[in-house]
This record gives C-alpha cells, structure tokens and sequence, in this order.
C-alpha cells in the first residue's frame, strides 16, 4: 500500500523566506504552485528520494492559518506515496483510522490526496498521495 515517504509539509508564514532558509542549506526549489482547493502556496525541495513541501496559507481561514495560529511554523504533515489512493483510503478506514474527506481530493500537481486525522496516528496529520504523472 504505501510505497514511500512523498514528502514531508511544513507550514510557514512566508513562503519566500522559508524558501531563502532552505536554499542557504543547499536544497533548490524544484516547483511553487497555488492549490486553490487547500488555500495554500506550495513549494517543493527535493531531498533525496524525498521532498520538503512548505506551505503557506493563501486565506486566514485555511487549515494551515489555522494551524499556524495555534502552533505557529512547523512540521504540519508527513505525506506518503500510494499506488491507489482509493484502496488506501478503504484499508484505513477499515482499520478504524479517520479519514478527513470521503473521497480524495485534488493535490499539488494534480495528484490524489486524502488526509488521515491525526487524533488516529499518535497526534500526526498523514496525507495520502497517488501521483497519476510519477
């Protein structure tokens, strides 16, 4: 079911200077986009087989301004990479985990995303990514 780490999220307040931060360390921003649908500007830094996401609320009601608002910056979410995220999806409510949506939704770059709640694995937003493109 789950092939790998995708990526790791990071809310931030700035996105330019949490980008800046990020390449004084070496890494480089592979691509910026708006995801509409999550309120957020993301940018992505590849990390080995890996990726840094850091997102930045593009409203003040989005769930990542909400979370900045009560933890401030930080790891938001752990995301990992699926084959089918519907059959993802099923195995883990079927394992009693609770799901954020009923059916996935649009991700960065087109992807297929469901987040788990993170009450149901130890306190940690985990997102779900089926790359169709990968």
């Amino acid at each position: 079911m789950i092939r790998g780490l995708h990526h790791v999220g990071i809310a931030v307040q700035n996105l330019e200077k949490a980008t800046q931060a990020y390449q004084a360390l070496g890494l480089v921003v592979e691509k910026v986009e708006t995801v509409a649908s999550e309120q957020v500007r993301v940018a992505f830094l590849p990390v080995g087989e890996t990726h840094i996401e850091l997102l930045e609320p593009t409203t003040p009601t989005s769930p990542v301004a909400r979370f900045l608002e009560k933890r401030g910056p930080g790891v938001h979410h752990l995301c990992f990479l699926v084959d089918d995220v519907g059959e993802a999806m099923a195995a883990a409510k079927g394992s009693g985990l609770v799901l954020l949506s009923e059916s996935p939704r649009v991700g960065a770059g087109g992807s297929r995303v469901c987040f788990i709640h993170p009450k149901s694995v130890g306190g940690v937003l985990v997102e779900l990514w089926q790359d169709d493109h990968a």
